[in-house]
């Protein structure tokens, strides 16, 4: 037998997001550009690039959109 909390979790895909890339992404899904994500997280615009590439690499999506539409699916945002 199989415990069915144990099947639930194996069909289930793992996060590949790290917290920053979550927030940063969760803030471009909400429609702010880059530099208005760089102000509000105390980063760089290029390093809010960099995360949201590292999101979108990871999520194997298009485009920033793409990206935060699936791990808003997902459940990840």
């Amino acid at each position: 037998m199989i415990d069915p909390q144990l099947a639930v979790e194996a069909w289930t895909d793992a996060d590949p997001l790290n917290d920053r890339e979550r927030r940063v992404l969760r803030l471009a899904g909400e429609g702010l550009a880059a530099a208005d994500i760089a102000a509000q997280l105390h980063l760089s615009p290029g390093t809010v690039r960099n995360y949201l590439s590292e999101a979108i690499g990871k999520l194997g999506s298009g485009n920033r959109i793409e990206a935060y539409r699936l791990a808003h699916q997902k459940g990840w945002l």
